[in-house]
């Protein structure tokens, strides 16, 4: 049966049309996925009892089970979901102040191999579709009664490698009659991949871009990251000012500090000359510590310090806080232990 949360808005219209329904209809069916949050088609009770009937014997709510739910020292919550074909994925539910910031999983399993992340231990298995991705965020709001009111694309997966599937969920995630989440608080991750970010660029959409960079040069960079071989930090500098001059967007720098590798004064200089004059934000991430993982996190000292000189030689830069680390759900600790 086809999953009916893989369809935005004006897809649906159509889709109902082939089946002999009027497009207000999917108005309707969406209002009641994406505000009214129900379980079921027996419950959209101004649809008739034909139509109902129909959507129950043609099509899939696709609702997760939870496996497992994690609670952090921090308030940080991970889900293992079933995705209801044998395999799983994590989410995780990050608050801060009053803010509640999801971080989706865009595939099962990742291609990447970048070698400070736990998802390389993962076999890639299948992209995500659109209304799987989304159903991580009606599966986490049911769970916890309340919305959130941030989404980044930085769980397992490379976002921009199932970017149809990606885009899509987007569309849904920020249309007002979906689940009306602004574009300015959509954030998405990707390690590099340049054809797409291309694309995205040209979707004319105001979600945030945050690149996975972590090192300046080619040598440290492949060592790292993989994708590196692809499109190196040439190509990738070039993609990144030519988005920002498309846009007019800031771009987010993701950049993870390995003690020894790429946290000395030396590598923020190179920082500083590779960004210069960009219109960017550095977020720097202590490492975490993943299982056989070869990198150490840097000293607290060496980070001040990384951030000090960035901020003082005009690349802004702050140093992302740590939510999750001890039940395995901050940055780059993803997998699917239980399913091991």
């Amino acid at each position: 049966m086809k999953n009916i949360k893989n369809y935005n808005l004006e897809d649906l219209k159509q889709e109902l049309v082939s089946i002999g329904e009027k497009t207000y209809r999917a108005e309707q069916i969406f209002k009641w996925i994406y505000v009214d949050k129900v379980n079921t088609f027996e419950e959209m009770t101004n649809l008739s009892l034909d139509l109902r009937k129909k959507l129950e014997e043609n099509y899939t709510l696709c609702n997760f089970n939870i496996i497992k739910k994690q609670e952090s020292v921090d308030g940080t919550k991970k889900y293992l979901f079933d995705v209801l074909d044998g395999n799983a994925i994590e989410t995780v539910l990050m608050e801060y102040n009053s803010w509640k910031t999801i971080c989706v999983s865009s595939q099962i399993g990742c291609r990447m191999g970048c070698k400070f992340c736990a998802s390389t231990g993962i076999p890639f298995i299948r992209n995500l579709t659109s209304g799987e991705i989304v159903e991580q965020i009606l599966a986490v709001e049911q769970d916890i009664q309340d919305k959130v009111s941030n989404i980044v694309f930085m769980g397992i997966g490379e976002p921009l490698d199932n970017y149809d599937n990606v885009i899509k969920a987007i569309k849904i995630i920020n249309n007002p009659k979906g689940l009306n989440i602004g574009a300015r608080h959509i954030s998405v991750s990707t390690s590099g991949l340049v054809p797409r970010i291309y694309d995205l660029a040209n979707e004319n959409i105001q979600c945030t871009l945050s690149i996975s960079l972590h090192a300046t040069n080619d040598e440290k960079r492949s060592s790292m990251m993989p994708v590196n071989n692809l499109y190196n930090v040439k190509e990738l500098m070039k993609a990144c000012k030519d988005y920002i001059k498309i846009t007019n967007k800031r771009i987010s720098f993701e950049y993870a500090l390995a003690k020894d590798n790429n946290d000395n004064l030396e590598d923020a200089k190179e920082l500083v000359n590779l960004l210069k004059g960009m219109l960017c934000h550095v977020n720097l991430i202590p490492i975490n510590k993943i299982e056989n993982g070869k990198y150490i996190k840097s000293s607290n000292e060496n980070i001040i310090k990384f951030r000090d000189y960035l901020n003082e030689h005009g690349i802004v830069a702050t140093i992302r806080r740590e939510l999750g680390s001890d039940i395995d759900a901050a940055c780059g600790q993803l997998r699917r232990k239980s399913l091991e």
